[in-house]
């Protein structure tokens, strides 16, 4: 699968583990729906803490797979990890923009080790439902940053001028704004996207 700069890509579930993948990234997306609706700021942070693990996790577990089997990973733990940093990066530019609530702050500690224990055990047992399940949850992000994009451009006064740490770590015009940074950080969901059902399509 290329990388297809789509922001209407959806890659059809086929089997039963992609069923499951998407079950679960459903279930989840239709939870934040009730809980932020169109509150894209608060909903970035969340989401952002919760698609900064399954990177880290796929990362280590196929680390040491490849000691244990003595394979080269032909840059597959680097892909992981950097796609975790990536969403980490996410996560310290729209820190700048929603400030969390206490409220928020316990749904992110109960989602974050919710997902790193059932990730790292959903790897474990099936890789290819690991990667079709994040490749999911980016398509999820992709219309999240999208729905948020449409927000700041209908009302101009949400369009505020970009924080510095984005414009720093995207390489953004000094007079960036927000809806600079939602579309770098769609782009960068997209890719994401593509690149994890392109791995679950060859595990």
């Amino acid at each position: 699968m290329t990388y297809s700069h789509s922001t209407h890509f959806h890659h059809k579930p086929e089997t039963i583990s992609d069923r499951i993948a998407y079950g679960f990234v459903y279930m989840a997306a239709r939870t934040a729906d009730l809980f932020f609706s169109k509150r894209y700021g608060h909903r970035a942070v969340v989401l952002e803490t919760v698609a900064a693990v399954p990177g880290m996790v796929g990362g280590l577990l196929q680390h040491l797979r490849s000691l244990r089997r003595f394979q080269d990973d032909h840059g597959l733990i680097k892909t992981l990890i950097d796609e975790a940093e990536n969403e980490r990066m996410h996560l310290m530019v729209y820190m700048h923009i929603a400030k969390p609530t206490i409220f928020e702050c316990l749904i992110v500690l109960v989602a974050q080790w919710a997902v790193f224990v059932g990730y790292f055990f959903m790897y474990i047992f099936s890789p290819h439902t690991a990667h079709r399940f994040v490749g999911y949850l980016e398509e999820e992000a992709v219309h999240s940053y999208t729905g948020y994009l449409a927000e700041l451009e209908a009302h101009p006064r949400l369009d505020v001028l970009a924080p510095a740490i984005a414009i720093r770590y995207w390489g953004l015009p000094e007079n960036a704004r927000m809806t600079d940074v939602v579309r770098a950080t769609r782009d960068d969901e997209m890719r994401h996207r593509d690149t994890n059902h392109a791995i679950a399509n060859k595990t």
